[in-house]
């Protein structure tokens, strides 16, 4: 049965929510330190406002020490080439980029592997930026960049991105506490 790119959008939500129904159903496919990192997004959940349409991002996590607009991608193919549908995801990109330089925020990319039967099927990206500071800069230089072809144009590599999993790990390890209420 095929999902929309909702249900995707939905997906992602819950498991930054710290759905405890959701994040039981994701984590069965995952190793045991996976599922412990995910698992702990339970007790230290985002605020998630599905944002599709008025702001130009298709979710916002907030929690007390980040804030992250997030675009998501879904697809069965390895990458995604930002080139397709005339460009327009590329435009999508610069603009994200240009709206959080601004405000000293990043852009996540969720890359969605969809089929994926075995592990984390979720990846994460940041779109390029400039330098951050603070928790923010920190987390940033943790996580790969939307990278760029030969010819300049924006790419999703799947294989190339950070798992959920280890994202949330990288959360717990940036606040203070390790992955629990701050």
């Amino acid at each position: 049965m095929a999902r929309s790119s909702s249900a995707y959008e939905r997906e992602l939500k819950e498991l930054l929510q710290g759905d405890r129904a959701t994040l039981q159903r994701y984590t069965r496919a995952l190793g045991p330190a996976e599922r412990a990192a995910v698992g702990r997004a339970g007790d230290a959940p985002f605020l998630v406002v599905r944002a599709a349409g008025s702001l130009g991002f298709d979710l916002v996590a907030l929690r007390s020490e980040f804030a992250f607009p997030v675009e998501v991608k879904a697809s069965g193919a390895e990458t995604i080439h930002f080139s397709a549908a005339s460009g327009r995801a590329a435009e999508q990109l610069e603009a994200h980029r240009r709206a959080v330089d601004r405000v000293g925020l990043v852009v996540l990319y969720a890359f969605r592997r969809v089929g994926h039967r075995s592990g984390d099927p979720w990846r994460l990206f940041a779109a390029p930026t400039g330098r951050r500071t603070g928790r923010m800069g920190l987390l940033a230089r943790r996580l790969p960049v939307v990278d760029t072809t030969r010819h300049g144009n924006a790419v999703l590599r799947w294989s190339d991105g950070l798992p959920l999993a280890a994202f949330l790990h990288e959360i717990a390890e940036l606040t203070d506490d390790g992955g629990g209420r701050a």
